[in-house]
């Protein structure tokens, strides 16, 4: 064969690779419209669930309950992060729902351009679940006024969340400075070292405590002799009154009881209709953690998760991650459905399979090393419902559990999501490489290999990057010793080990690439965002805060700097326009190792002075110049920096006599109504939760 053939069928074997959508008929996919809503710098996507209809009648009632149980603590995470958010919520729902323009076209009242600007807000905070923006973490303030909100509320029939004895003016006097104002609450987490990190962030996780108070609550329960310790709050708020300090938590007789009552209901249903036995007892001590919240309940109920791996579909329930916690101890709540990818899943075997390898060669020291890397297993999933942290903003990817002595003994599930990651690419647009890339041949190397490389990445991330790596003994975990930067030394960590391992010849010579272009597209595309790309989600003027974000700068320019002498990557100017181009892969591949390397050092001896100096020197400043570059060069793409996704609706078909027959899928497009629906679906805390 000649070698633009063998080119031609591997490029199609890629495309096979991580096709998820190959079992819908063809009709569909083509027909089918990704893209349903536009709006600020966000875009509402929507994703189909391949494999549904071929569900058995017990799994489709399984995926169903689920759902509905992921569903049910959509007011959780509002509440979490932010104590009013379910107030503004509500009264944005009223005014949705009955404010009547028709009858107020004459009237002051009635103003398209500020109307729309209004509808606008509404969509944003429905997107990042409450009032600050889902990835800053900056409070959105309205494009419209103030008196135009008051007279909104004026012209609305139906119920506003008052107070009792309390009038609609008195009610817009309270609420709209929590809304408008920005000096009010301005930031969900603050990371600024220079600041309380705990009484300057607006989140719900603590109330009237400092960060100092956090710290010696929290360190005093702390027992250095125990190998297996519980998350300490991680599934309560932490409150002082009175000069006392105490926990309240999240449980079915606790805070955010009637919500969890409602998913306790769900997931009884789903216990009965469970894909085995070990999966309904796990399902049962999940339920028994809701009722309790017993943290070593939690624990137990992970390691039934994460070693009952004999199932084809699988779920997240529960207080998951901590990214919306600046100490990062609090966790959010998420809720995640999905089901299994059968033919992709097989093909990705193999890196799970050869994971002691990566280990074993990893640029790390000898004793940070697992000597037995164990229980990791990797699927490609298709999503079939997202809900709390996790909906209408999606990762791609994910590991659990998050435990670090819980991954050492029994393992960690690392998923692919498949049908969002497919969803995403659909979605994307070719500009930024016209735009952003300089050279013809990086260029072609991007739209030949990027998609794919990209996904390789991502997977060496969470079943290699996450798995790998062990704490010195004696050394508190990372939320203890790295504390606010711990999300971000793991999420890079995580990153360089993939990064440093998609230049190897093993991914070669076990069949996973063809050859090493596939690596370089991925540090083109690497250091391109990290650089330069990711701005165009920052505002002018701000800092980056995001942990993923930070992570990827922090890496990104350090390995600009250190590898300046060698010109590893070279920065040129083209008629006035910034580019960053990589003249050797190779020497970057060991400059991505010496970081790998320290990082995993960092993490391993809890060195929080040498984190804070990684993160603050290479991770948070923003070059205000090139940055608006950035975002000037960006806008004429007309490319929203944000997408987030819809979720299918499911609908019981029942017989004559009352009986589930079947369950129906069917894709709303319309971004609005869904979230009205779950206003009035999924409705079950009270306005303020004390």
């Amino acid at each position: 064969m000649n070698g633009k053939f063998i080119k031609t069928i591997f490029i199609s074997i890629l495309v096979l690779f991580f096709n998820l959508d190959c079992s819908m008929p063809e009709k569909e996919r083509k027909n089918f419209k990704v893209q349903v809503d536009r709006f600020a710098d966000l875009e509402i996507l929507r994703y189909q669930v391949p494999g549904f209809e071929d569900l058995s009648l017990r799994q489709k009632k399984f995926v169903y309950y689920l759902s509905e149980a992921a569903l049910s603590g959509r007011d959780i995470i509002y509440d979490q992060n932010y104590k009013y958010n379910l107030l503004i919520r509500k009264t944005i729902y009223n005014i949705v729902k009955n404010y009547n323009r028709a009858n107020n076209k004459n009237e002051e009242s009635y103003d398209p351009v500020q109307w729309k600007q209004f509808m606008n807000y509404a969509k944003r905070v429905w997107f990042s679940n409450g009032i600050h923006h889902h990835y800053s973490t900056i409070k959105i303030i309205p494009e419209f006024e103030r008196s135009y909100f008051k007279e909104l509320i004026y012209n609305s029939n139906g119920t506003f969340p008052l107070n009792a004895g309390e009038s609609l003016d008195e009610f817009s006097q309270r609420i709209i400075p929590i809304i408008f104002d920005p000096k009010i609450d301005p930031k969900r987490v603050n990371l600024d070292p220079n600041d309380d990190i705990i009484s300057s962030s607006a989140n719900n996780y603590y109330d009237g405590l400092t960060k100092n108070e956090v710290d010696e609550f929290y360190s005093s329960m702390k027992d250095p002799k125990d190998l297996t310790p519980i998350w300490y709050g991680l599934n309560s708020r932490l409150v002082k009154k009175d000069g006392k300090i105490y926990e309240k938590p999240w449980k079915s007789d606790g805070l955010y009881g009637e919500a969890i009552k409602k998913i306790i209901y769900w997931l009884n249903k789903a216990k009965d209709v469970a894909e085995n036995q070990k999966q309904a007892k796990e399902i049962d001590i999940l339920i028994d953690y809701y009722e309790t919240g017993d943290l070593r309940t939690w624990d137990k109920y992970n390691i039934a998760w994460v070693t009952n791996s004999q199932i084809d579909i699988d779920y997240i329930n529960g207080f998951i991650e901590v990214y919306g916690d600046s100490k990062g101890i609090k966790a959010s709540y998420e809720a995640l459905v999905e089901i299994k990818d059968f033919e992709a899943t097989a093909r990705m075997k193999t890196l799970s399979e050869n994971a002691q390898w990566f280990e074993d060669n990893a640029p790390i020291m000898e004793k940070h090393k697992r000597k037995k890397v164990q229980g990791i297993t990797y699927n490609v999933v298709n999503v079939a419902m997202l809900g709390g942290d996790v909906s209408p903003s999606s990762p791609i990817g994910i590991n659990l559990p998050n435990s670090n002595w819980i991954r050492s003994n029994y393992g960690s599930k690392s998923v692919s999501l498949g049908n969002i990651t497919a969803a995403y690419d659909n979605a994307r647009s070719g500009g930024f490489l016209n735009e952003f890339v300089l050279t013809n041949e990086e260029r072609i190397r991007s739209k030949t290999y990027g998609s794919f490389a990209g996904k390789m990445h991502t997977a060496m991330h969470e079943v290699l990057g996450h798995a790998s790596g062990k704490i010195e003994k004696g050394v508190g975990t990372p939320k203890e010793t790295l504390k606010s930067y711990a999300s971000t030394m793991e999420e890079a960590r995580a990153d360089l080990f993939g990064l440093y391992y998609i230049m190897d010849p093993k991914l070669v010579d076990i069949g996973l690439i063809e050859s090493n272009e596939v690596g370089k597209a991925e540090y083109d595309g690497y250091i391109r965002n990290g650089l330069m790309l990711q701005l165009r989600r920052l505002q002018p003027g701000e800092n980056i805060e995001q942990a993923h974000m930070r992570n990827r700068a922090f890496v990104s320019h350090w390995v600009f700097e250190k590898g300046l002498s060698k010109n590893v990557i070279e920065k040129k100017i083209v008629d006035d326009k910034t580019y960053f181009i990589i003249n050797d892969y190779k020497e970057l591949r060991e400059l991505f190792g010496l970081l790998l390397k320290e990082v995993q050092r960092i993490k391993s001896q809890g060195d929080y002075q040498a984190a804070k100096d990684l993160v603050e020197g290479y991770g948070v400043k923003v070059d205000k110049s090139l940055h608006q570059e950035v975002l000037d060069r960006s806008e004429a793409l007309n490319i929203a920096p944000y997408a987030g996704f819809m979720n299918p609706k499911y609908e019981l078909v029942k017989d004559e006599n009352g009986n589930i027959s079947d369950i129906k899928i069917s894709y709303p497009a319309n971004f609005v109504a869904q979230m009205l629906y779950y206003d009035e679906a999924y409705s079950y805390l009270p306005i303020i939760n004390n």
